[in-house]
């Protein structure tokens, strides 16, 4: 069984925006109204954010692309009341859009700001609403929402291998915000396979996690910029 998790490296990461886009456009994920924005009710799942290190102005700023941790220990599951978020047996968080009553207790639990409320139904312009991916579902109003690994194409991925009568490979499983990267400053594979690419990242001194001292045993590591 394999453990799927994502490498980032922020020293190759050059802020594009790209992911961002990918995960978007893959996703169904609705651009909030002005309106919206101003309530602070924006809706991303995978955010970019810049960090800027003490020192000269001149100093370039160091960008941290952040999705869903899919922690090993994950805080959001503990609190949810009607099992609307849990964990697979292959270390993706899920969200179960269907059996979620809006209550938000995950969204307070989680300590990285990675899920997100849906506070009006989604719209989109007529002639965009041809391009949106029937492989994912539109989320209703009044549901929490968030990364999930493109855990549709997983899905696809596991089908194809047993139609043709093989095991799945790694790489016939890439998020789409992997997959578009131009830098090539994302990784994305099983953590337990020692030969895997991610798997060998994880182990670079570059190698850190987000709030590792809270326990939560994210999946999504990131190398710091080099010396």
């Amino acid at each position: 069984m394999s453990r799927w998790g994502m490498v980032i490296d922020i020293d190759k990461c050059t802020a594009c925006q790209a992911c961002v886009v990918a995960c978007k456009v893959e996703n169904n994920i609705r651009t909030p109204s002005e309106e919206d924005a101003l309530k602070n009710r924006t809706i991303s799942w995978m955010n970019l954010i810049s960090l800027h290190g003490e020192g000269s102005e001149q100093e370039r700023a160091t960008f941290l692309p952040r999705p869903c941790m899919h922690c090993d220990n994950p805080p959001c599951i503990k609190v949810c009341p009607v099992d609307a978020t849990n964990i697979s047996a292959e270390g993706i968080v899920r969200q179960v859009y269907p059996r979620c009553i809006g209550c938000r207790y995950c969204t307070n639990a989680c300590p990285y700001t990675v899920r997100y409320f849906n506070w009006s139904a989604p719209q989109w312009p007529e002639e965009a609403q041809q391009y949106l991916n029937p492989d994912v579902s539109v989320r209703p109003k009044g549901v929490v929402e968030k990364c999930t690994f493109c855990h549709h194409r997983l899905q696809k991925a596991k089908e194809k291998a047993r139609v043709e009568h093989r095991e799945l490979r790694q790489d016939d499983y890439v998020p789409a915000c992997v997959e578009i990267c131009p830098a090539n400053a994302m990784a994305f594979g099983d953590l337990d396979d020692p030969n895997s690419e991610v798997s060998q990242l994880a182990k670079n001194t570059r190698a850190f996690r987000l709030l590792e001292e809270l326990g939560t045993q994210p999946k999504v590591i990131y190398l710091k910029e080099g010396e």
